[in-house]
């Protein structure tokens, strides 16, 4: 039986009784639709999966019982960090549920020159936490009990600037090199993708004085949330853990 998995942003303990949140009792009665006695799997980004059943169930109150903890490790040997350039509508969000799904460790969204998404102060917290809850959400249906972390959007140039991964790669369609051409490092690599219009020249070369690899993944032109789940799948097959070894 696959049990409901969930992440709580507090510390775990064996034996503990606790009582669960208002929206995650929320989810548990009306869309879950669980009910007293039954089992859940809690985990809070520590790396250990904690054996809880619901002892309590009122209307407004859940409270659960953890039984046992084990240990479950599904990151990958190969350290992820995505820098997306925001895109609109849905499409960032699908692209942090499937970044999530595919194992990266650290996700930030990005402002570049051909920004077709522009956030305010206010608005740009809340998106933050909408993201955050997307990637936990990704979490708790891939069986990862690593949540990634999702940064304060900021400028491409600004994390480019930051980046001190073993190896840099930008997706350029015009880039003489494919990703099967160069060395995968089993440590850190940082993945530049660019918005709906593509980076722009300047951008371009400022990331590749900085040390990224310009790679191109084929002839034809991929759509953002494309390219970024495309190269992550790559990646991940080549020197992380989608190959087996």
């Amino acid at each position: 039986m696959k049990l409901t998995r969930l992440f709580q942003e507090r510390a775990l303990h064996v034996h503990d009784h606790m009582t669960l949140d208002p929206l995650t009792v929320h989810r548990l009665k009306s869309v879950l639709r669980v009910g007293k006695d039954e089992p859940l799997l809690l985990f809070n980004g520590d790396g250990f999966e904690y054996h809880s059943i619901i002892t309590v169930m009122k209307r407004d109150l859940i409270q659960v019982k953890i039984t046992e903890k084990t240990r479950k490790n599904l990151e990958s040997p190969l350290s992820i960090h995505l820098g997306q350039v925001i895109s609109k509508g849905e499409k960032m969000d699908f692209v942090i549920q499937k970044a999530t799904e595919l194992g990266v460790q650290i996700i930030t969204p990005l402002f570049s020159e051909r920004s077709v998404v522009h956030l305010k102060e206010e608005r740009m917290a809340k998106k933050q936490e909408h993201w955050q809850k997307i990637a936990i959400h990704a979490a708790e249906q891939c069986g990862r009990t690593v949540v990634p972390q999702l940064q304060k959007p900021m400028k491409l140039e600004e994390w480019v600037y930051q980046q001190q991964a073993s190896l840099g790669i930008v997706l350029d369609p015009e880039a003489k090199q494919h990703l099967n051409q160069i060395d995968i490092p089993r440590q850190a690599v940082s993945v530049l993708i660019g918005p709906e219009g593509g980076l722009t020249e300047r951008e371009l070369d400022f990331a590749i004085l900085k040390k990224f690899t310009a790679i191109q993944l084929g002839p034809r032109i991929l759509r953002t949330e494309t390219a970024a789940l495309t190269v992550l799948s790559i990646l991940q097959f080549k020197n992380g853990d989608f190959n087996g070894a």
